[in-house]
């Protein structure tokens, strides 16, 4: 039976991905033959609309049919018209749609960093190309040091998508961690968390210094799965068991936005705000075990 559901959900995602992907097509081609960034930006926003009715179809028949077992806590005031920095510990690619099943349509359209590999896969690649997603590809240090060309391309796609977001506001979603939490990958990283793997914070440093004075604060989520071993074939059979969403809002502290991350002391300051935060959080899943 289990198996069964996860067949009949698989297909219901595969049906809402193609239905939309249609308009997506459609306004993709627009959006490339369209002169001037203010027309482009006005199919931008008929793209959107598209993702946000594929985000909501899809969560309407995961309520109904996957009933998850998701309990939330969200912080008041939040908005969809102020922008977001969205910050979370990742275990699965559950993970994505526990935030949006948390956050659709409180905050404004979801922007993720995502893989550069991922331009690939059928309509979705297309989707976060023509949204402008940062398409990152997630060297290692030794991969920076060896093409610095390629770590600056990294940087210069997240300067446009901050640059293209200060025209409209958009939550900026983040996995710090920069993969999915794996015994085998915590070992390798010898991380010093329990439940968490090391979180990078170039990315992050780089969207608050260029889109610190328009957000309205960061929201910094924790994820905890009762069933230690999570899998997104897992949630589309409906056996994922109790999931935990906390959320908190966070102020922006005044040094982050005057900063520079290339300077030694702001990079240092830098990473000791972020190690704090995810010692908190590493020590709130361990109080949640």
């Amino acid at each position: 039976m289990p198996v069964l559901k996860g067949l009949v959900s698989l297909l219901l995602l595969i049906l809402t991905t193609a239905f939309w992907g249609i308009p997506l097509i459609l306004l993709t081609l627009v959006k490339l033959v369209t002169p001037g960034r203010r027309l482009r930006r006005r199919v931008l926003q008929g793209l959107n609309r598209v993702a946000l009715n594929w985000v909501g179809s899809n969560l309407w028949w995961m309520r109904r049919w996957l009933k998850p077992r998701l309990a939330m806590q969200l912080p008041e005031g939040l908005s969809r018209d102020q922008w977001w920095l969205v910050l979370s510990n990742h275990r699965s690619w559950t993970d994505i749609f526990l935030l949006f099943l948390a956050l659709h349509r409180r905050i404004p359209m979801p922007h993720f960093f995502v893989k550069r590999q991922l331009i690939w896969v059928p309509i979705v690649g297309l989707a976060f190309w023509a949204m402008e997603f940062p398409m990152l590809r997630r060297l290692s240090r030794e991969q920076r040091e060896r093409n610095p060309q390629l770590a600056r391309r990294d940087r210069e796609a997240t300067e446009r998508m901050c640059r293209h977001a200060r025209e409209r506001p958009i939550a900026i979603y983040n996995f710090v961690e920069g993969t999915r939490f794996t015994p085998a990958k915590h070992a390798a990283q010898e991380s010093p968390y329990t439940h968490l793997l090391r979180p990078r914070a170039g990315g992050i440093a780089q969207v608050l210094n260029l889109l610190g004075d328009r957000l309205g604060g960061i929201l910094d989520v924790t994820l905890h799965y009762d069933n230690p071993d999570p899998t997104f074939w897992g949630f589309l059979c409906g056996r994922e068991g109790r999931v935990a969403l906390v959320a908190r809002r966070l102020e922006i502290p005044a040094w982050m936005l005057d900063g520079d991350y290339d300077d030694p002391d702001y990079k240092e300051c830098f990473h000791s705000w972020l190690n704090a935060l995810w010692q908190d959080k590493d020590d709130a899943l361990s109080h949640s075990s």
